[in-house]
């Protein structure tokens, strides 16, 4: 049996983690800089100060939640071959840490310990105590910057992102979370119907998007529920 994984263990984990989702987030919320997502209600605009806090949840969802779900339902291609291997749910899991990140900032929750909390609680179902959550490591700054790649460097935070690029992002952010590898099968998943067609060939990658489609909207309404009681 594998020894338990600590929540010290996870902070370790998720606070780098966390750090590389803030400029990918900004990238995805500034307009016109992501191939694949256009439209009159994007971040900066003024119909996005008309949106109340729902509304912009459900335009993460099913804008910038298309596309990281698109690119996690990629290594399901083998079906149930996938599935044996830990690639789905380090990409998944990725995809959902980026968008709890994306939902905190609607809330104005910018503190990367608050935000450690919130992905361990909705992800993992773990109470991560806030002293242990805002401990800072000592190669925080280092790993961030290596797992955020292009989108930590200032000369690139105006470039257009392709999708390519945001798949990278991605699968590097995802393969930091295989460290704590026995907590991924804890996050939200598909339905049971989801997990059936992905195990299909061929099939398996449409099964696999609805599936992590399903999941992120789960992941959704969770964060609901901490951040309401995180402010009572």
């Amino acid at each position: 049996m594998a020894p338990a994984i600590s929540d010290r263990h996870v902070v370790k984990v998720l606070r780098p983690f966390v750090r590389a989702a803030r400029p990918v987030v900004t990238a995805m919320r500034t307009p016109g800089r992501l191939d694949g997502l256009s439209g009159k209600r994007l971040p900066g605009t003024p119909a996005w100060s008309q949106l109340t806090i729902d509304e912009r949840t459900r335009w993460w969802i099913n804008r910038v939640g298309r596309l990281t779900a698109l690119v996690t339902a990629i290594p399901g291609i083998g079906g149930a071959l996938a599935d044996r291997l830990p690639v789905q749910d380090a990409i998944g899991a990725s995809a959902q840490g980026v968008l709890l990140c994306a939902i905190a900032d609607e809330h104005g929750v910018d503190d990367i310990g608050e935000r450690v909390r919130l992905i361990a609680w909705v992800l993992f179902g773990r109470e991560i105590d806030p002293s242990l959550a805002a401990g800072v490591q000592d190669d925080e700054d280092t790993e961030a910057e290596k797992l955020a790649g292009e989108f930590s460097e200032p000369a690139e935070r105006t470039k257009r992102i392709s999708l390519k690029a945001a798949a990278g992002a991605l699968w590097r952010m995802g393969r930091s979370l295989l460290a704590i590898s026995g907590e991924l099968d804890k996050r939200p998943h598909g339905r049971f119907f989801h997990r059936m067609v992905g195990a299909l060939p061929v099939v398996g990658m449409a099964g696999d998007y609805l599936g992590e489609r399903n999941g992120l909207k789960r992941v959704a309404k969770r964060s609901t529920r901490w951040l309401s009681a995180s402010r009572t």
